[in-house]
C-alpha cells in the first residue's frame, strides 16, 4: 500500500499513536532475529562491521512512526526496525547499534565522512544526492503532501500560491526544493526538524507544513486533531538506505536483507508495529535499484 489514499478523516479513525506513548522507545515488538554465525568475505563492509562488533546507523530522532526519540534517549519506528533487520543480518544486535540523529542537511556528509555507517532516515532517493553518497533498497515508498489546520480550506499545492500562505519545511530536504513549484520562495519557512514545522503551524506562522504524507501522519496523530492531512500526494518518494559511495557489495548485502525480510514476514512486522498503527495495511517491498 502507498499511503495516497489517506485522508484525513481515515487518520482520525485508525489512531493509535500519540506524543505521549512515543515517550519511550519501546516499539512493542521484538528484536530481529541476529545472524550470529553470519561470515562475510575479507575486506568488505560487512566483515569490518561483524569483526568490530558494533554499527553506527543515522536515522530522524524528531518523527513519530517512523524515527522518533524515546525518553529512553532511543528511537523507534519504521526507520529504527528496518536499520534493526540490517544489523542483525550482520550479526549484530539492538544494543550494538549507536544511533546517529541525522538531520537532512546532514545525511550526505555524515556517511561520507564515516559519522556514521549507513543512514535509514526516510531518506529520499534522488540524482543530486546519488553524486555524493550509494543508495540500498528503496524499501519504501512515500509522497509529498500538505499539513494544515483542521479548520484550513487550503485542498491542495495548487491552492497555496492563491491563498499567499506560506509553507514550511526542513531544509536541505527534498520537499523544501518540490515545493517551489507552487509558492513564492519568500513564503517558504526552513527549519531543521520537522516538529517546529508542527509549532509555527500552531501558532499561525506558517499555514500549511510539507513532507513526505508518512511523516505528516505521525504529527497530525501527535496534534490531538488540531491538524489534518490534504491528502492529495504530488510527488513519488522513494527510500533508500544511504550508504558510502559505491560500495555495491554493502548495497546488495542490505537489499538481499530486504528481500529476505520481505519473504520471511520480518518486513510486514516491522510495519506493523510502528506505523501500522496509523496505516494498518502493511506497505509492498518497492522493486529494489541496481546497485552502483
Amino acid at each position: 500500500m502507498r499511503l495516497r489514499a489517506l485522508t484525513a478523516g481515515a487518520v482520525t479513525a485508525v489512531l493509535a499513536l500519540s506524543m505521549a506513548a512515543c515517550g519511550s522507545s519501546d516499539s512493542g515488538s521484538a528484536n530481529p532475529s541476529v545472524d550470529a554465525g553470519a561470515q562475510f568475505e575479507a575486506g568488505t563492509t560487512m566483515a569490518k562491521l561483524k569483526t568490530a562488533g558494533k554499527i553506527k546507523i543515522g536515522t530522524k530522532f524528531d518523527q513519530p512512526l517512523f524515527g522518533l526519540k524515546g525518553l529512553d534517549g532511543k528511537p523507534a519506528g519504521f526507520d529504527v526496525e528496518v536499520a534493526k533487520l540490517v544489523a542483525a543480518k550482520l550479526g549484530l544486535s539492538a544494543d550494538k547499534i549507536e544511533w546517529v540523529e541525522s538531520q537532512s542537511k546532514f545525511r550526505e556528509e555524515y556517511i561520507e565522512q564515516g559519522k556514521v555507517d549507513l543512514v535509514v532516515a526516510t531518506y529520499t532517493i534522488n540524482d543530486k544526492r546519488k553524486e555524493r553518497v550509494s543508495f540500498a533498497g528503496p524499501y519504501y515508498q512515500a509522497g509529498q503532501d500538505l499539513m494544515v489546520k483542521k479548520d484550513s480550506t487550503v485542498d491542495g499545492p495548487e491552492a497555496l500560491k492563491a491563498a499567499n500562505a506560506k509553507v514550511c519545511s526542513v531544509t536541505g530536504s527534498t520537499p523544501a526544493e518540490k515545493i517551489k513549484e507552487y509558492v513564492d520562495p519568500s513564503n517558504i519557512v526552513l527549519f531543521d526538524v520537522y516538529s517546529k514545522c508542527a509549532d509555527a503551524l500552531r501558532t499561525g506562522q506558517v499555514q500549511a507544513v510539507t513532507t513526505d504524507n508518512v511523516i505528516l501522519l505521525g504529527l497530525i496523530d501527535a496534534s490531538k486533531g488540531e491538524f489534518k492531512l490534504v491528502g492529495k500526494p504530488f510527488t513519488t518518494e522513494p527510500y533508500g538506505i544511504g550508504i558510502k559511495k559505491g560500495d555495491t557489495k554493502f548495497c546488495q548485502f542490505i537489499d538481499d536483507t530486504l528481500k529476505a525480510a520481505d519473504s520471511n514476514g520480518d518486513y510486514a512486522k516491522a510495519w506493523k508495529d510502528t506505523a501500522g498503527k496509523v496505516a494498518p495495511e502493511a506497505p509492498k517491498l518497492p522493486e529494489l535499484s541496481a546497485c552502483s
